[in-house]
């Protein structure tokens, strides 16, 4: 999968990011990339922020362990995920295809 990379010490994805929506949540795939819904508006950091916080959870990391690698302004990220729970990884993977 292309939104997907696996790493040495974790996993890498490509986002679609929409800040703004009702609620925080996966909606499927956007071209090449995995599309989240944001609540959290796109001021002053908040969507990054939530956006952070959502994967650390899903994951099952803690929030030092994601990190923004590209797309600090862009709807267009890249996260890293490191020590992500391959469980959660599969389940993921799973429910888009």
């Amino acid at each position: 999968m292309s939104w997907l990379r696996r790493n040495d010490d974790g996993i890498s994805l490509t986002l679609h990011v929409q800040p703004g929506a009702k609620r925080t949540e996966f909606a499927g795939l956007h071209g090449d990339a995995l599309k989240i819904r944001l609540a959290a508006p796109p001021v002053e950091g908040k969507a990054n922020a939530a956006l952070l916080a959502f994967l650390a959870k899903y994951f099952g990391v803690a929030r030092a362990d994601v990190e923004l690698v590209s797309g600090d302004t862009s709807r267009h990220k890249i996260v890293r995920v490191h020590g992500a729970d391959t469980t959660a990884v599969a389940a993921l993977e799973a429910s888009l295809t």
